[in-house]
């Protein structure tokens, strides 16, 4: 408890100038703090900054959010900025983390009125629960909320209340590249309809030569397991509890599906990334923006950006995942989108920006197109029933029919259920369904059973 206290007592320091660089660094070095938090801590942006004010709109986004929307970003930012204040920074979060929010809100303060970069199975109870947010609803427009996509207004939707205003929205998909499927004498306009069939054509371009592998994965369970596991099943979730059932009878099959994608997969696929605490810059990225696989299970925007690199990006190809035969045919999604935080202070040009934001068309047109070369299409798409109504009058020349496609598969596809665990059900998780992948346990169901009670018992002691 007394280092609780401390670490709240150093935060408080240095969000108000209190102590300088040095002695900033050998009290956080001291209470054992994170070298992510300690850099975040360490910002001048961060030391010197003063609590949301009155009068001047101060928004942060997870890094990422610029990185692949710049321009239109900038671009709304500015027109905003015409009719009120608004400062925008990038957020001292790192592979999910929270710690500056929550520090924060223990100390009833707020750096920024709203973050943008939160996923509702990831992040949400923890915020919720450390009362860092507070509802959207008293702020949101007449009619906003019923016009949300209902399964991603579901998700982000918590006690009744909307507690992440959806943005960004990412589905899993497989895609592939067409000039080597060509190669391999397969059909590049054709999607493998089961998994079966996609197992068989990855092995197909493996033993032709077309590519030195068929097929990878993002192993983050997030990203693999539970997205095939969607399309067998979307009934995978405890009632109680809300945690995937790791050993359930999909979560199996889905498991076997993956050890056979990583017998085609480049050597590398089961390592972590390179940047973001390893949850991105990951090896399947790095295999496919080489050109040196085939078929792809991932969100598309992955796809997009990767195959935006390659000499001609016009040979990608998307489609919904597979469906084994009587299988569920879902998928997974998530949608990135923007909390409010309870000890900022302007709420309701917080909601303006929202609304502004995420109804700008160029923000769409960018995401859909890009700017070649220099910027990628990243693929992310609107959340609201109106501007798909919208497109479906009157369809923009630039919307292609992999977007169209990828919007219409939400009818089956699946959020992942949040829980009080979060990101750490998945890394508990981790190192039992990678030792059936690497075969050092022989059997899916035993691996997964393991994992199960690992994260049962991980639950339990929270």
């Amino acid at each position: 408890m007394a280092e609780n206290s401390q670490t709240r007592a150093l935060f408080a320091d240095a969000l108000s100038g209190r102590i300088n660089r040095r002695e900033l660094l050998q009290r956080a070095a001291a209470l054992g703090l994170s070298a992510p938090v300690i850099a975040a801590l360490a910002q001048e942006t961060v030391r010197g900054a003063l609590a949301s004010e009155d009068g001047t709109l101060s928004v942060t986004y997870y890094q990422w959010i610029d990185d692949l929307h710049h321009t239109p970003l900038t671009a709304v930012n500015d027109d905003f900025n015409k009719t009120f204040p608004l400062k925008a920074e990038i957020a001292p979060t790192q592979g999910f983390g929270i710690e500056r929010f929550v520090a924060e809100a223990k100390d009833n303060t707020s750096t920024w009125d709203l973050y943008i970069g939160a996923t509702p199975f990831l992040e949400t109870i923890q915020l919720v629960d450390s009362g860092s947010i507070e509802p959207w609803d008293p702020y949101l427009p007449a009619g906003l909320v019923d016009d949300i996509i209902p399964a991603i207004k579901a998700e982000g939707t918590f006690d009744g209340k909307l507690m992440v205003w959806p943005f960004l929205l990412d589905v899993i998909v497989q895609g592939w590249n067409s000039d080597i499927v060509a190669k391999a004498e397969l059909d590049p306009e054709v999607a493998p309809k089961n998994w079966d069939e996609y197992l068989a054509n990855a092995k197909k371009v493996q033993d032709s030569g077309a590519a030195p592998f068929g097929c990878t994965y993002d192993f983050h369970a997030w990203r693999s397991i539970l997205p095939i596991t969607h399309s067998i099943s979307t009934d995978v979730y405890d009632p109680e509890t809300g945690l995937f059932m790791w050993n359930s009878d999909a979560a199996v099959a889905a498991l076997e599906i993956l050890k056979q994608m990583r017998e085609l997969a480049n050597p590398d696929v089961n390592t972590e990334g390179t940047s973001d605490a390893g949850v991105n810059g990951t090896p399947d990225e790095a295999a496919f923006a080489a050109q040196q696989v085939a078929y792809w299970v991932k969100y598309q925007n992955a796809h997009l950006r990767f195959a935006g690199t390659w000499p001609d990006p016009s040979k990608l190809r998307l489609s919904s995942l597979p469906v084994q035969e009587g299988g569920a045919g879902g998928t997974v999604f998530w949608d990135t989108g923007a909390v409010l935080f309870k000890n900022g202070k302007n709420k309701e040009q917080a909601a303006n920006y929202m609304k502004a934001l995420t109804t700008d068309q160029r923000i769409w047109e960018h995401s859909v197109t890009g700017k070649p070369p220099e910027e990628t299409a990243v693929g992310q798409l609107p959340v609201y029933k109106s501007i798909w109504d919208g497109y479906a009058a009157n369809r923009p020349p630039w919307l292609t029919d992999w977007a169209i496609s990828i919007h219409d598969g939400l009818d089956k596809a699946k959020a992942i259920v949040p829980t009080k665990l979060s990101k750490t059900q998945f890394d508990v998780a981790t190192p039992f369904y990678v030792d059936y992948l690497e075969g050092k346990e022989s059997d899916a169901k035993t691996a997964l059973t393991k994992a199960n009670d690992a994260v049962m018992a991980e639950y339990n002691k929270q």
